[in-house]
Parts: structure tokens; sequence; C-alpha cells
């Protein structure tokens, strides 16, 4: 890595559960399908993209349906953990979870994301044996969560290593799923690579359904702007501006490369 900015490039492989938060009862088979065709084509696209090694924050339920492919996935990419399921949570999960995946991926599983971004205890995610936590969103979403007050830049909390989701450099703008849909293309893009040159690192976060047909789902339009081949093609116009600014690579490697300048 030879370039002085760096993107991580993340995705919450879960069952696509958002319809049964309005009133929209799909059946856990409908939601893992979808699942596994967003992933399909995201992964398609990071075949053009070879240069991306990505961080994919998985749930162990999902995991657990389609182990083979998780397995082959991970002698690139990350695996991490999206807790055992996606709507339902203990902290026993926490461990069981974090078994499960390396179990079925064949590799150390390092790192936590949170359903929904959920709070969570830091004593017990160290517990567990997780060496970071990516669940804060740094900025404030109406009738989720109000993290204004937190850092915008990695940092420790309660004995953990915490990597916060980018905002933008000034307003704390998110720049997560929601924005990258709904927001011009290059606006997007303007405050991602001034977050990027301000912070050091760019902390992107998807969802493989995105990447799917979601006409027939009772979702908000928000959340269904750009979706399927559009949003592919999105996605891949943003990894190639990207490139230009960044190298790519997992949390788990930049973390491990950066130990020193925390």
């Amino acid at each position: 890595m030879h370039k002085s900015f760096y993107t991580f490039i993340t995705f919450d492989v879960e069952e696509f559960d958002m319809p049964l938060e309005y009133q929209q009862i799909i059946p856990l088979e409908e939601q893992l399908h979808v699942g596994i065709n967003g992933l399909a084509a995201v992964m398609e696209l990071l075949t053009v993209h070879n240069k991306v090694t990505s961080t994919l924050f998985t749930t162990a339920n999902f995991a657990n349906h389609f182990p083979n492919v998780i397995r082959q996935l991970a002698t690139k990419h990350e695996i991490a953990s999206h807790t055992y399921y996606h709507s339902l949570f203990s902290e026993a999960d926490l461990l069981s979870s974090k078994l499960a995946l390396e179990h079925i991926s064949l590799q150390k599983v390092t790192g936590l994301r949170m359903p929904r971004l959920r709070p969570v205890n830091m004593q017990a995610v160290a517990a567990a044996g997780y060496t970071y936590d990516s669940s804060i969103n740094p900025t404030w979403l109406p009738g989720r969560y109000n993290n204004l007050h937190l850092p915008r830049k990695i940092y420790m909390d309660d004995g953990m290593l915490r990597v916060p989701a980018s905002v933008s450099a000034n307003l704390r703008i998110p720049l997560f799923w929601l924005s990258f849909k709904n927001f011009p293309y290059g606006y997007f893009k303007q405050i991602a690579i001034a977050a990027l040159k301000k912070d050091g690192y760019l902390c992107l976060y998807f969802h493989p359904w995105e990447f799917t047909n979601l006409e027939k789902y009772a979702i908000p339009a928000y959340a269904k702007k750009h979706h399927g081949q559009a949003l592919i093609d999105r996605l891949h116009a943003l990894l190639k501006d990207l490139a230009l600014e960044s190298e790519f690579c997992s949390m788990q490697q930049y973390l491990s490369l950066n130990k020193n300048d925390r």
C-alpha cells in the first residue's frame, strides 16, 4: 500500500428483513434469497475492481445458510461479525456468532458491527474476543440515534477500539448507504474525498440486498432509490474515483498496519 489514504468498503451481509419494520411479512427463505443475490452482484463487481479488499460484517445465521460462499469470500475479504441474527440479539450472540463465523470462514474474526448500529457494551465485546467495533455513525439520524458528541475518527472506548462510519469533515453529514443512494453522485463523491483527505481514511458501508430489485417491497422510497443495476453502476463509478485517491483495504488490515500510530 503506497498511497497516503485508505478506503474501507464494508457490507452488512444479512437477512433482508427491512420490510418487517414496515409491516410487510416476508419469509426467511425470501430474506436470504434477496441477500445472497445481492451479495453475488456485489462480488461480481468487486472481481472487476480486483484491488478492492472489503470487510463483510456477516450474521452467523446468513453464513450458516451459505457456508461455502462465505468460506470462498474469506480467501480475499475480511469476515467480521454482524451478530447471530439481524433482528434478534442477546450478549451471548457476540461470542456464538464469532465462533460460528470462524468455523465457517476458517479465519480469525476480530471485528463487530451491530445490526442497525445498536448500542452494545464494550466490555462484553472485548470479553467475546473482538479487537475492534464499527457500530458507530458519529452523526444525528432522526428517530435512530444522536452521536454528534462522539469522535469522528478511530478512538478507544472502555478498552475497545472503535471505528466510526465516515461523516463529512465539517457538518458531520453521514456518508453511509442512504446518502450514497439519495445525494447527487458528484456531491457525495466531493464530500467523501474531502473526508478521506482530512482523516486519512474513509469508512463506507452498504448492504448487498440494496443491489437487487426492490420494487415490490414496502420500504420507504429513500431506501430503494438507485437499487439493483442502477446502484451497481453508481458503486462502479465510486470505486473508480476512489481508486485515484486511495488504496482499498479491510479494516483488519488497516488497524494492523497502523497499530503503532494510536
